[in-house]
């Protein structure tokens, strides 16, 4: 029998609301649709609106509502105007997946201050902007699912030069585990995701400014995973669809890899 964690259609996320940023990304449109699929309306960010707006459409067509929003996650004011907008046209805020993040591998020799500075403010501070301005309308409803996208620490490839990736990862999975405790007795739930092997453009484009193709990425990669392949968008969709429904109501302060193997 098919269920609401393989595709199905279960409506595990009826009525409830979802803002997803970084939602243009693979992993994030991924996570995007699945919501909507089973159930919830779905606020996208990302820096680009017709990006965002690209997966509001898709949202749309399949029957929910959806609010596309442009706005940089490292700015503070912009975050918050977002959720108090995004709670103005729907009047709450159920689940936030913090998602946006950006890699600029580089050699530590070659790595600038500013390289260091931008991924942390966006997968670090963002996270932070992010889980401010949604916890205190989850706090007053005494509900919320809270889900990082983070990375596994270290990554199962080790290859040089992602010192600062690592850095914010390792960071966004202790703030998953304080936010957990100081959240938790508000019956809001924290957990990350820590996606590795993935098949995605942000893998490819990285890949491709390092000088790999990703073939033999994937060959050098599958003596990594035991189990032999990379891992799809769609399997971290359903890991953070457990993660969003009820099922996982007494899960929190956990970080799950979804990354073929330990």
């Amino acid at each position: 029998m098919d269920g609401p964690f393989r595709g199905g259609v279960v409506k595990v996320l009826e009525g409830k609301t979802a803002l997803i940023t970084g939602a243009a990304g693979d992993i994030g449109r991924a996570i995007a649709l699945k919501f909507a699929a089973a159930g919830a309306d779905i606020a996208a960010n990302d820096l680009s609106l017709m990006a965002a707006e690209s997966v509001t459409e898709k949202v749309k067509e399949m029957g929910r509502r959806a609010l596309p929003f442009e706005a940089d996650v490292t700015d503070e004011g912009a975050v918050e105007r977002m959720v108090e907008d995004l709670v103005a046209a729907w009047g709450k805020v159920d689940i936030l997946v913090a998602g946006a993040g950006i890699r600029r591998d580089l050699p530590l020799e070659q790595m600038t201050s500013d390289d260091w500075q931008a991924v942390v403010d966006v997968s670090l501070k963002g996270c932070f902007h992010c889980v401010r301005a949604v916890q205190k309308h989850m706090t007053r409803r005494r509900f919320g699912k809270i889900i990082i996208l983070s990375s596994p620490v270290p990554p199962g490839l080790r290859r040089p030069g992602n010192v600062h990736y690592s850095t914010a990862s390792a960071g966004l999975m202790g703030l998953t585990v304080s936010l957990a405790v100081e959240l938790g007795p508000y019956n809001i739930t924290v957990n990350a995701l820590a996606p590795d092997f993935i098949r995605s453009r942000m893998t490819r484009e990285t890949l491709k400014k390092e000088g790999w193709f990703m073939e033999d990425f994937e060959k050098a990669a599958l003596a990594h995973i035991p189990l032999r392949r990379l891992g799809t968008p769609e399997e971290v969709s359903r890991v953070a669809l457990f993660l969003a429904s009820d099922d996982s109501a007494f899960i929190s302060g956990q970080v799950i890899h979804v990354r073929g193997g330990p």
